[in-house]
């Protein structure tokens, strides 16, 4: 990613430049080193099964890795080969459990190479004697040879069409003389110099694609073939790819903003009333419009790999950093109806191309890092790190400043945890060479992993839960608890499914324990539950017995209780001035007859114009009443004020009082 700049709203994602265990998929016992089933695949290609990816033989994998960046830079090769060796990165990072690298790239850096282009790259040869003499497409070269020596896999990532330090801030894959047209030629040539090669897996088609109605050019997301739809570029370059090499897996990323329902892509950025008309959330980070308009990769469609991006509140103040967040709020928040309800609907897999940031500055930050490394292992969310550099401005890297020292913390609480791990050995994604190279220690090959001829492995579901039993109803949630399931090896996660009437049941939430706390019902509404079990090896158990919830009246429950929260964010963003946004939900469980919010305003900041509240202030302390239309609020109701003002920052203390 390099360097992000710019901010946009609840998720106008800034750029980047750029303990805790979590749950880590495992099946049955790992062989004894050095065997390897002599039936297993030759070939290390993949593809796509539901929301697993999988080899030849049908065993699942999990994509576990790491960003290397420089080569879509203006070096034109990897950062940090100015002060360290190539051969021993690349060991280190096999043998310390990442089986993938994502490298970035640019489309100005392939049409160089295409055109037979090449430059000699700003390398240490007195520490990397075995590149003297290379140009900068042969240091790539033998850096696939090493990946291939020590069992790692890789995967191309276009990162912008220049070759720019600050490439990604450009919003679309073209720029300049570098058409669409050439943007797609640029990954043909690429495809077919490597056809044959495996160690090349995966082609990430371009690094978060953004923009907002108001700022063009932008990235969309729709069913036409505009030169600005990002689907339809994803499409197509995925299409040309495939065409050239049909067992390559195929990731496309999210965009900025998504309309909301009802608005169209002509629709302003915002309503006369300043209301937004577009969910926001990080570049790259939008994939709402799978829901409605889903890549279509015709006879390859089992290629096909979503890749959004997530980071922490060091890159960027995101609204749903404010307050007491958790795990199960980003889910609900952020990660399901951007991202999460591909995986959950067995849509297709997810790989969460960039996350990561600095450790031990910001205690939100490390909350956020926990979370997501959290959910992906209870999930097996496939990942790459961002990122083993150092010299990333707003995240840094696994290795230290002088790109030879492990940031051994970072690595260990947050990173480590959601490596494929078996037996206590890391799990590559190379069926003949252990990961960390043949004599590895630490890890061990995908034929070992599957032993017996890469077959099946752990086939085995988990029994069926126990009946959820509901308690703490009121008249918008319940929490349902159960008896756990049990497995051969173990369950990993708990899918709980929703149904109302005779409608069929859809996941709505995932968690690791026995205990759910179902939201967002609808008052006096019968709901039917069920529960299913999942292993790590992707067995699905059968559901568990059905339990019947019916919700309270509003008020129900001793006469209910009122209460609200306030959510901030920003929308728009000038020099010297922004546009920000509060939303009001009722989180009590009897309407509101009133509501009153409250912040501390940065220092330097003032509001010009307010609507949908009534202002007051005193001193740095802002005031916003309900306006006669909008403070009665139904349990779960929500409401919006918004304004302008002169300076920047995030209030802090923001608080909501109903009455």
């Amino acid at each position: 990613m390099s360097v992000r700049t710019t901010l946009l709203a609840a998720g106008a994602a800034a750029g980047i430049m750029m303990g805790l265990t979590a749950a880590v998929p495992a099946a049955s016992a790992a062989p004894e080193p050095g065997a390897v089933a002599a039936a297993a695949p030759t070939a290390d290609w993949l593809h796509t099964d539901g929301n697993q990816i999988v080899d030849s033989a049908g065993n699942q994998v999990w994509l576990t890795g790491v960003n290397w960046f420089g080569f879509n830079a203006s070096e034109r090769v990897f950062h940090g080969l100015w002060s360290a060796n190539i051969e021993t990165i690349t060991r280190q990072m096999a043998e310390r459990g990442m089986n993938i690298v994502r490298v970035p790239i640019s489309t100005e850096l392939l049409l160089e190479w295409k055109a037979g282009q090449t430059v000699v790259p700003n390398v240490n040869t007195y520490v990397n004697p075995e590149l003297a003499g290379k140009n900068n497409l042969q240091v790539f070269d033998h850096w696939l040879q090493l990946c291939e020596k020590y069992g790692l896999k890789v995967m191309l990532d276009v990162h912008s069409a220049e070759a720019d330090n600050s490439g990604h801030v450009y919003p679309v894959w073209w720029k300049g003389t570098i058409t669409p047209e050439l943007f797609y030629q640029g990954w043909e040539w690429i495809t077919d110099r490597y056809r044959t090669n495996d160690t090349i897996i995966a082609m990430d088609i371009k690094n978060e694609p953004h923009g907002t109605p108001t700022q063009p050019p932008r990235a969309k997301w729709d069913s036409s073939t505009d030169q600005d739809n990002f689907k339809y570029a994803c499409e197509t370059a995925g299409r040309r790819i495939l065409a050239i090499n049909p067992n390559l897996l195929i990731l496309c990323e999210g965009i900025e903003v998504y309309p909301r329902p009802g608005e169209t892509w002509d629709s302003p950025n915002t309503d006369p009333d300043r209301s937004p008309n577009y969910f926001y959330n990080w570049w790259g980070g939008n994939l709402r419009g799978v829901a409605e308009h889903p890549v279509d990769l015709g006879a390859n469609q089992d290629q096909l790999v979503y890749s959004p991006h997530d980071y922490g509140p060091l890159v960027f103040e995101q609204p749903w950093f404010t307050g007491d967040f958790d795990k199960e709020s980003l889910i609900d928040d952020v990660w399901r109806p951007n991202w999460l309800y591909i995986h959950e609907n067995d849509t297709a897999p997810l790989l969460v191309g960039e996350w990561g940031g600095r450790l031990g500055q910001d205690e939100r930050q490390d909350r956020w890092m926990a979370a997501l490394r959290d959910m992906m292992g209870e999930y097996g969310i496939h990942h790459t790190f961002w990122c083993l550099n150092p010299n990333s401005g707003d995240t840094g890297g696994l290795l230290e400043g002088d790109w030879t020292t492990w940031d051994e913390t970072k690595y260990n609480e947050i990173l480590k945890p959601v490596l494929w791990q078996h037996d206590g050995r890391f799990v590559g994604l190379d069926h003949q060479v252990r990961l960390g190279g043949v004599n590895s220690t630490t890890g061990i090959s995908l034929a070992e992993r599957y032993a017996g001829g890469g077959g099946p492995g752990d086939t085995t579901a988990p029994t069926a839960p126990g009946r959820p039993a509901a308690t703490d109803v009121t008249a918008t949630a319940a929490t349902l608890n159960w008896a756990a399931s049990t497995d051969d090896v173990g369950v990993t996660s708990y899918e709980v499914l929703r149904a109302t009437g005779t409608g069929a049941a859809t996941v709505v939430g995932t968690v690791s324990g026995t205990t759910f706390r179902a939201t967002n019902l609808t008052a006096e509404t019968s709901y039917t539950f069920t529960v299913r079990a999942r292993d790590a090896a992707g067995n699905v158990s059968a559901a568990s017995p059905a339990s019947t919830v019916t919700t309270l009246a509003p008020g129900g429950g001793g006469g209910g209780d009122e209460g609200c929260a306030a959510t901030y964010r920003v929308l728009n963003s000038w020099p010297g001035g922004f546009q920000a946004e509060v939303t009001v939900r009722n989180t009590g469980t009897a309407a509101t007859g009133g509501w009153t919010v409250s912040w501390t305003a940065p220092a330097g900041t003032a509001i010009s114009s307010l609507w949908n509240g009534k202002l007051t202030t005193s001193g740095s302390t802002v005031t916003v009443r309900n306006e006669a239309h909008n403070g009665q609020l139904p349990p779960e109701g929500s409401t919006t004020f918004g304004f302008t003002g002169t300076g920047s920052g995030v209030p802090s203390d923001l608080s909501c009082v109903a009455s």
